[in-house]
Formats: structure tokens, sequence, C-alpha cells
């Protein structure tokens, strides 16, 4: 595999996370111009007024193959307070979202023994297997930077004899991600 074909892949998902952002930016702006305008105050109420329960879906969102996109947490954030607690809320998402690829890492290497998980693995990781064998740490780092399941390609990576040491490295592209992505969040919102 030549590091063209690597690059090439990793740019072309890339793009797929502009338009993915893109599309988020969309729909967030007509729910906001066109759904809670007439009613902000009882919206802003029902999603303000619980942030442990915010909290306690984004983790679970970030265990379960990521269930919801962790953009529509940020702008949760970034509407709560001001730059201080929006910057706490960045870090404790990047933290947790790197922990739950770590985790699943981790289950990937205790389940790759059990028999049962290798015949449902086959099912669960089918479209992604043939990616791993081809680009290898490359498809850790799309994972990381964009919409491909997060956790899933960690436990995929997990059930091969990929080095730990590699993945925890490359998993730390997953911290940039909510960097870059929160930069953003934030200069949008400032006008």
């Amino acid at each position: 595999m030549t590091n063209q074909s690597k690059i090439s892949f990793l740019l072309k998902n890339i793009g797929r996370a502009l338009i993915y952002a893109i599309t988020i930016a969309i729909a967030y702006y007509f729910f906001k111009e066109y759904i809670i305008t007439e009613s902000q105050e009882v919206w802003l109420q029902k999603f303000y007024s619980r942030p442990t329960l915010i909290y306690l879906i984004y983790i679970g969102s970030e265990l379960f193959f990521g269930l919801f996109p962790p953009e529509f947490f940020m702008l949760w954030a970034y509407h709560k307070g001001d730059i201080y607690h929006y910057a706490l809320n960045l870090a404790f998402f990047a933290g947790v979202s790197y922990g739950a690829g770590y985790l699943s890492f981790l289950i990937g290497r205790y389940l790759k023994r059990v028999l049962f998980f290798r015949y449902m693995s086959r099912k669960l990781f089918l479209k992604y297997w043939p990616l791993f064998r081809k680009f290898g740490s490359v498809l850790i780092v799309a994972a990381a930077l964009t919409p491909i399941p997060w956790s899933l390609i960690s436990m995929l990576v997990g059930t091969t004899a990929y080095p730990i040491k590699r993945y925890t490295y490359f998993a730390l592209f997953r911290i940039l991600r909510f960097l870059v992505y929160g930069y953003i969040i934030f200069q949008t919102h400032q006008f």
C-alpha cells in the first residue's frame, strides 16, 4: 500500500467530515431559526436544566458506537455558559471520547478470544475489516477525525495484534477533532 493511497483515503474521509459538518450546521440553523424561535425558553429549559442527563447521554453515545454526533453536545456546551465552561465541557467530551475508544480497544482485545464474538465480529466489522487491512493506522486516524464510528474501529483494532502503544498514539487525533470542531463552533457563534 502506497503512502499516496493512504493520504488519499484520509483526505477523502476528511472531505466527507466537512460535508457532514456543513449538514449539521445547516440542520442546526434551521432548527434554531424555525423551530425554537417561537418557544425558545421552553426548549432551552428542557436541555439546560438537566446537565447530568446530557452528560450521561453523551457517555452512553460514545460507548455505544457514537449514536449521537459529538458536535450536538458541543453546541449544547457553547450555549451552557461562558468560554471557561465551554472549554471545560470540550475537555470532558474529548476525554470521554478518547476513553470510550480505549475501552472499546480493550474490549476487542478481550473478546477476540471468545468464540461467539469471533462469529459476530464477522458481521459487525464486515465493512471495516478490508479497510483496516488496507490502511491500518490511517483508518484509526480517519475514525478519530471523521464520522467513521470511533468506538467500532477501536474495537476492531483491539481484536487484532495491533500494539497498544501505537493505538494510544494514533487515538490522540480524536482530541484534535474536538479542538478543531470546538474552535469552529466557537468562532461561528461569535457573530
